[in-house]
């Protein structure tokens, strides 16, 4: 077993990481009444997080390649245990959200390496295998997080969250110092320190103009410069990285169809799969009167499907054509969403969810494993640090803006049902105060109900959306080879399969 200590290493910071990504939804009401923050303080503190990892993960990639991928992973597991430990000793709203960030670019310089330390650790069928496990743990940590956040939480305490992963990280540098090789790019130059400034600018202004929303609305002045300047930004980063002799990311990549494929799947799984959790946790807790524990059970669905899905998929699903297991699971992933809108009613308790939540699952499950095979199969693999970045920088990018676009969505809903009500009760609701108006005010019960049950069946027809328009973009860009079926042939000893051989990186 002595050769699986490398997958280990990985999936520890891997499944920490992610776990990260959703563990604090659970714990949202607590945080609130603690620190008093409001709605948008609660959607920086799940949102910095996956903002930091998608604005960094390209950089991280590319000093990976340069100065050693196994440094760069353990230097982010000492970085992510630091700002742990800080964030749950933090004292107010401004002080979590800033340690968020730095425990998110702790993330970035993990999650960057983990796909490209599996493909130099295993060749032929382990690869196979530990892609397969490591999908398994992607699709299950993200919707684990809400049930470990929720066991700590009613436990010991919000701040737990935060310190559970400081043993992890001990663990997970033990076994990556005892275990895994240092790999690199012996190429790579220099680091693209203007493209990730433009990058980073361009991804915080979008991320920041779509949680305004929710206040200013989409044409206030504050909404539309920000998001003026989030275009300026990345048009800025596309001509830096066409001009630039040491881009970290080759935009000749999106040249190939499947590359493309991959990236926009990525992005609209993550959107559309996790990105409502907050939403259905402040209901669930605020408004249903339910505890951390059982609000994050009501999710188990979503997590034992992905979790049991992606490990047979790994497994037995290989020759299965990326077109089929990726268009297939995002097309599911949009049919669930669409089931929690169309079964949830004002007065309906958790079990209207738990069907939808169980074929998301599914989704996820079918599609996690094979974005991976499929990214890492578009390149050489002296660049694989380029395309783990890549990829996952698409699907926290995914989850950054879901987040603040469905709570866009949620509180205009929450609004639209409120007329009548006073000014400000969408903002009490959307913190998580609907306990509390409920203690005082036992007749509101069937508005707020109401209110809730609109705010999340838009939350919920986005993410539908998303899902189907990921589906039939991966139907259009992974094309069917002559000979063979759509979206795969055989490639080289121990390759992953999944894009054509003609479109196959040569850089």
């Amino acid at each position: 077993m002595r050769k699986w200590l490398p997958l280990t290493a990985v999936c520890l910071g891997a499944f920490m990481l992610l776990v990260d990504v959703t563990i604090v939804t659970v714990a949202l009401p607590d945080m609130a009444a603690d620190m008093r923050t409001g709605f948008a303080g609660l959607q920086w503190v799940m949102d910095v997080y996956a903002l930091a990892l998608a604005a960094l993960l390209l950089g991280a990639g590319s000093l990976a390649d340069r100065i050693g991928r196994r440094r760069v992973y353990l230097g982010g597991l000492a970085v992510f245990a630091a700002a742990s430990l800080a964030c749950g000793l933090a004292t107010g709203p401004g002080a979590l959200i800033a340690f968020r960030a730095v425990q998110g670019i702790g993330g970035a310089a993990m999650f960057a390496t983990t796909m490209a330390l599996l493909s130099g650790a295993y060749q032929g069928r382990d690869r196979g295998i530990a892609f397969g496990v490591w999908g398994a743990v992607n699709g299950a940590a993200a919707a684990a997080g809400p049930i470990v956040g929720g066991l700590l939480t009613e436990s010991f305490g919000w701040r737990w969250i935060f310190f559970i992963n400081l043993p992890v990280c001990a663990l997970a540098v033990l076994v990556t110092l005892k275990a895994v090789a240092e790999s690199r790019n012996p190429h790579a130059t220099g680091l693209d320190l203007p493209g990730m400034a433009a990058f980073t600018t361009g991804a915080g202004a979008l991320t920041y103009g779509l949680i305004r929303v929710g206040e200013n609305g989409w044409t206030s002045p504050a909404t539309l410069g920000l998001l003026a300047l989030a275009a300026a930004a990345f048009a800025v980063f596309v001509l830096v990285e066409l001009r630039s002799s040491r881009p970290m990311l080759d935009l000749a990549l999106f040249r190939s169809p499947s590359f493309v494929a991959v990236m926009v799947g990525g992005l609209l799984l993550s959107g559309a799969a996790f990105s409502y959790l907050m939403y259905v946790s402040l209901w669930l807790q605020s408004a249903e009167g339910m505890g951390p524990v059982a609000a994050g059970l009501v999710l188990l669905p979503l997590s034992l499907a992905g979790f049991v899905v992606a490990a047979l998929a790994g497994r037995f699903l290989h020759q299965v054509s990326a077109r089929v297991s990726i268009g297939g699971g995002l097309l599911l992933i949009g049919a669930g969403a669409l089931l929690q809108a169309w079964m949830l009613d004002a007065g309906d308790g958790w079990a209207a969810l738990v069907p939808g939540l169980a074929l998301t699952g599914v989704g996820v499950g079918m599609a996690t494993p094979q974005l991976a095979a499929t990214a890492m199969a578009a390149v050489a693999p002296a660049r694989a640090g380029m395309a783990g970045g890549a990829l996952n920088t698409a699907r926290q990018m995914g989850n950054a803006l879901g987040i603040a676009v469905l709570g866009a969505l949620f509180h205009t809903g929450l609004a639209g049902a409120l007329a009548g009500q006073p000014s400000g009760t969408a903002d009490v609701l959307a913190s998580g105060g609907a306990g509390r108006l409920l203690a005082d005010a036992p007749a509101a019960r069937e508005w707020v109900e109401a209110a809730f049950a609109s705010g999340l069946r838009d939350t919920f027809l986005a993410s539908g959306a998303m899902g189907l328009a990921g589906a039939l973009a991966v139907a259009l860009l992974i094309r069917r080879p002559a000979g063979g079926p759509a979206g795969r042939v055989p490639g080289p000893a121990g390759a992953p399969e999944g894009v054509p051989a003609g479109e196959r990186s040569s850089v």
